[in-house]
């Protein structure tokens, strides 16, 4: 008896390949596809795409190896482009700083935008004079009729103004002399000492007052080089001392060995290790240079017709502020400058914390 005959798969082997295809003869080929191969989701039993289990799908979804890594270096960029520097993060830190750098920013704004807060010119004089305050002149008048806020506002700039670039030129002075002594020694140290210890025994406001007076013009540029000229003795002293202490570190005897010249180790090597101290001599200045220039202003040695509260002090005086009863007139001016004189004070609080790092506020 016969045998019942079946169809066997024939086999074919493909050219160029190893490995050996399997084809059904009776098998038709789909469309679109290759002859003789079925893809998986034409398979008998397989689902289509979106019956896919969710394993497959989320496998589907991993991204590429290097695409995270990329993403969180991009990421990390972006937040180190704009971190706040570590120092004023220190500065901020502590309480009375902030409160002081609060109150520099409103002066500072209060100056950039005077034109626009002053309802009128600060020389405008055709106001009635001697008026109370009002809703139309919020601190009186002068009794020249000018406004006296909108002087008082336009003051501000006098003031910044002053104390930045007074400040600037004594902060420069105090370091050249101040540096270099320290770091020469020698007799040069004994001929920037003399002068220095010169300028710490004559008393600064008589010589502010005497060059002042005697000087061939008047005006906001004679009174910033006065005060410059007269207030870098006590930071050229400081600044001499911290030097003796940092010449013998052994990363300037290295730069020494190094061939660098003195001025080069003095401004490369010593003054970045003391830059804390040179901004707290610098807010110092500036804070003492804000108050001599109200006092010059105050005893008639500037330009009258110059707008600050200096000047305001010296017409209230002379306008007689206190018997006619205008005490906004000649109160106003000594509060503005005892808020930015004390703002400069507490953000030397944050400054010393730069330095000693037991006085940072957690």
């Amino acid at each position: 008896m016969d045998s019942p005959q079946m169809d066997m798969p024939k086999f074919r082997r493909k050219k160029g390949s190893l490995s050996d295809e399997t084809s059904l003869d009776n098998q038709p080929a789909l469309a679109g596809t290759n002859q003789g191969t079925t893809p998986l989701t034409a398979m008998p039993g397989a689902l289509p795409d979106d019956h896919q289990p969710a394993t497959r799908q989320k496998l589907q979804e991993i991204p590429a190896p290097g695409e995270s890594v990329r993403d969180d270096v991009a990421a990390s960029s972006t937040r180190a482009r704009f971190r706040t520097p570590e120092w004023f993060q220190i500065v901020w830190s502590n309480n009375k700083a902030r409160v002081g750098i609060i109150m520099l920013a409103f002066f500072v704004l209060v100056a950039i935008f005077a034109p626009w807060i002053a309802p009128y010119d600060p020389q405008d004089s055709t106001f009635l004079g001697a008026q109370a305050p009002s809703w139309q002149h919020w601190l009186g008048t002068t009794q020249a009729g000018q406004d006296v806020f909108s002087q008082l506002i336009y003051g501000t700039r006098t003031s910044l103004i002053v104390g930045a670039l007074a400040g600037l030129l004594a902060t420069f002075l105090a370091l050249i002399i101040g540096m270099t002594a320290g770091y020469l020694q020698g007799w040069v140290d004994d001929v920037l000492s003399f002068f220095i210890n010169l300028g710490l025994v004559i008393p600064a406001l008589p010589l502010m007052i005497s060059i002042a007076a005697y000087a061939p013009v008047r005006g906001i540029t004679i009174i910033i080089f006065v005060i410059g000229l007269t207030g870098w003795a006590w930071g050229a002293r400081f600044k001499r001392a911290q030097v003796i202490s940092l010449r013998t570190r052994d990363y300037i005897t290295a730069a020494k060995f190094a061939g660098d010249g003195p001025f080069r180790i003095i401004f490369k090597e010593v003054m970045p290790n003391m830059m804390s101290l040179v901004v707290l001599s610098y807010i110092s200045a500036a804070n003492g240079a804000i108050g001599a220039e109200a006092g010059l202003e105050f005893l008639g040695l500037g330009d009258p017709n110059t707008v600050s509260w200096g000047t305001m002090l010296y017409w209230a005086n002379n306008g007689g502020a206190l018997v006619t009863g205008q005490w906004a007139w000649l109160i106003a001016p000594g509060l503005a400058l005892a808020f930015l004189t004390t703002a400069l004070v507490l953000i030397n609080f944050g400054v010393d914390a730069l330095s000693n790092p037991q006085l940072r506020e957690e």
